[in-house]
């Protein structure tokens, strides 16, 4: 059989390590840019961190105007609120400085900045048709890898829905991963971060778009992610620790933005969208249960996670080492503190026909090994109750 066309995207210029944010706006300063417009959370906004960020951007001659109005769950309402500042002041590049709130709110500002409308109008995949607003994604946390992707999570408060944004236009031009931006990040954050990383390389495995590309990519990531994700929970100064999460978290990246997701985030983000839970959280609840359920049709790809995962899977038939891969997941969510269920996190029985509607229209649940219907869905949120 012939193989399947695939295009591998990602941004331009990826800059990681120790040190690399001055040598990220050192080129960014480079291209000719006047003002641009700061998108982070009112966390690094308070800490001095934004201030710091803009400054080093001030003294290569971009004048910076700072929107602190990234939520966890990043809104609409927050999408229109930077628009608003990015057009006042006539920006013409958008930063992004912190997790994956904030990189998906300057999305969302900089793509309907150069299209127009509202962000409502590019829920799904590519519903744009121009480039968005120059963008340069600054990482704070190892987890979302929305630095470099095309995937915009957005919610939308009047249906309360997390809207899945998949385009080409919102990659950013510019990623940097500096470990030390990660350093002494709290352990819960730390924890749920690492979980939605480890959850988006497990998905793009088994994903029905895989290639070997995004498979070399995924499994390296689960690796890296089984090695040290308990270290740096642990020890958040841990800089070994940080820097290898800093590319696991980027390995996941290049895997799911190109193969594409699963039923745990399709789930996931209705959850966020409901009830304003935190993203990475409920992926790890869900993972180890959509696992379960994928199985019976890919339990081959699970075993490979187990033995990514320093499993020893020798001798075991497939279904034993999916097995294995289960349980190694709820281990290692258990060691780090993840909660063990969706109902302690809120989740009601009665809005789980609901949620499990949601998520079977979520562009993520298009690649999932296997097809579900309302019943299957519903099942395993109960399941992860």
């Amino acid at each position: 059989m012939a193989s399947r066309i695939s295009t591998f995207y990602i941004p331009s210029v990826n800059m990681m390590g120790a040190g690399s944010l001055g040598e990220a706006v050192a080129s960014i300063g480079a291209r000719g840019f006047r003002r641009a417009l700061l998108v982070t959370d009112a966390v690094l906004a308070d800490l001095g961190v934004a201030a710091k960020v803009a400054g080093r951007l001030e003294a290569v001659g971009i004048a910076v105007s700072i929107f602190p109005g990234a939520q966890p769950n990043p809104t609409v309402g927050n999408v229109e609120a930077g628009l608003a500042v990015l057009r006042a002041n006539d920006c013409d590049l958008v930063v992004s400085l912190g997790g994956g709130s904030p990189h998906d709110c300057a999305k969302g500002i900089a793509l309907v900045a150069a299209n127009g409308g509202s962000i409502v109008d590019y829920e799904g995949v590519d519903r744009s048709e121009k480039p968005q607003v120059p963008l340069m994604a600054i990482n704070t946390t190892a987890g979302t890898a929305s630095e470099m992707t095309r995937f915009c999570i957005i919610t939308d408060e009047t249906r309360q829905v997390k809207m899945a944004i998949v385009d080409r236009h919102v990659t950013p031009i510019l990623s940097v991963n500096d470990p030390e931006l990660m350093l002494a990040k709290p352990k819960g954050l730390t924890a749920a971060t690492g979980m939605d990383a480890l959850t988006h390389a497990i998905e793009a495995y088994v994903s029905t778009a895989a290639t070997p590309i995004t498979d070399a990519c995924a499994l390296k990531a689960i690796e890296l992610i089984a090695l040290h994700l308990r270290k740096a929970v642990a020890d958040g100064g841990d800089l070994v620790a940080r820097a290898n999460m800093a590319h696991a978290q980027f390995l996941a990246g290049m895997a799911f933005n190109n193969a594409s997701l699963g039923y745990v985030h399709a789930m996931a983000h209705q959850l966020g969208g409901f009830y304003d839970l935190p993203h990475g959280v409920c992926n790890a609840v869900l993972l180890p249960h959509v696992q379960t359920f994928n199985a019976e049709v890919a339990a081959g790809r699970l075993r490979d996670v187990a033995a990514a995962m320093g499993e020893d899977v020798a001798g075991l038939d497939d279904a034993a080492g999916a097995a294995v891969a289960i349980a190694a997941i709820r281990r290692l969510a258990a060691d780090i503190g993840i909660p063990a269920g969706l109902a302690g996190l809120g989740m009601k029985d009665e809005d789980v026909a609901t949620l499990a509607t949601n998520a079977l229209r979520d562009a993520c649940g298009l690649t999932n090994p296997r097809p579900a219907d309302q019943a299957a869905i519903e099942a395993i949120f109960r399941a992860a109750a």
